[in-house]
């Protein structure tokens, strides 16, 4: 457990300070701001790529939805503390990053920006004590940033908002119940839990695709209409 929580703690920081060297390095015309974006959004990519692989490991390795059990989870649970902890820090830099560059008076003060973030505060909160899109660089226009939103809209419904159903599919077909079966066979706290846990993922799930209208809504599109 401990060495677990050490790795992590070493492994994050560490991750995005070697990330941030090597881009002012190997791209001295990127500002600072833009250094410091791309490695937090590298660091999230690795973490996701770490949490995607050790869900897809648990879940082939656990033949019981409700009592089956796996090393990994326990281990990650460990290992993902010291990145919220890192992310959260992550943030408030990218936020004062921008803020500086943008001269909007003030350098930000970590009161604004908790009053800025309150929903994803929360959610780092949740996840450690209950258990995006791509960095600004003006490319907004190329096929490879559109491509690369569709992607995202795609792996977050699929792995935050299908998950849930999911879970019900698999509880269902261990017990021999229809999906729609599920939701009345269990616990009515195992419902509102995993509505409280949905809720702010459909929340950004919306705001994703609020940003991908945005995205295609081109100025010949608008005259074109």
């Amino acid at each position: 457990m401990l060495l677990t929580l050490a790795w992590g703690a070493l492994f994050f920081p560490g991750l995005f300070a070697l990330c941030t060297w090597a881009l002012r390095r190997s791209r001295p015309g990127w500002s600072r701001t833009d250094c410091v974006m791309i490695s937090t959004r590298l660091v999230s990519s690795v973490h996701a790529v770490l949490a995607t692989g050790s869900g897809i490991v648990i879940i082939r390795s656990c033949d019981d939805v409700i009592t089956g059990r796996h090393w990994l989870a326990r281990e990650y649970v460990w290992f993902l503390i010291p990145y919220m902890i890192y992310d959260s820090y992550a943030m408030y830099l990218c936020d004062w990053c921008r803020t500086r560059d943008q001269n909007r008076g003030p350098s930000l003060t970590l009161r604004n920006f908790l009053s800025r973030n309150r929903l994803m505060i929360t959610h780092h909160a949740v996840i450690l004590f209950v258990l995006v899109p791509v960095a600004q660089l003006k490319q907004q226009h190329t096929l490879l940033y559109k491509v690369n939103g569709i992607l995202t809209l795609a792996t977050f419904f699929c792995c935050r908002i299908l998950l849930f159903p999911f879970m019900y599919w698999s509880y269902g077909r261990q017990q021999g119940l229809s999906l729609l079966q599920v939701p009345f066979s269990i616990p009515f706290y195992c419902n509102m839990a995993n509505a409280f846990l949905i809720a702010p993922q459909l929340y950004w799930f919306c705001l994703l695709c609020r940003k991908a209208v945005r995205l295609f809504d081109t100025p010949q599109a608008k005259k074109d209409g």
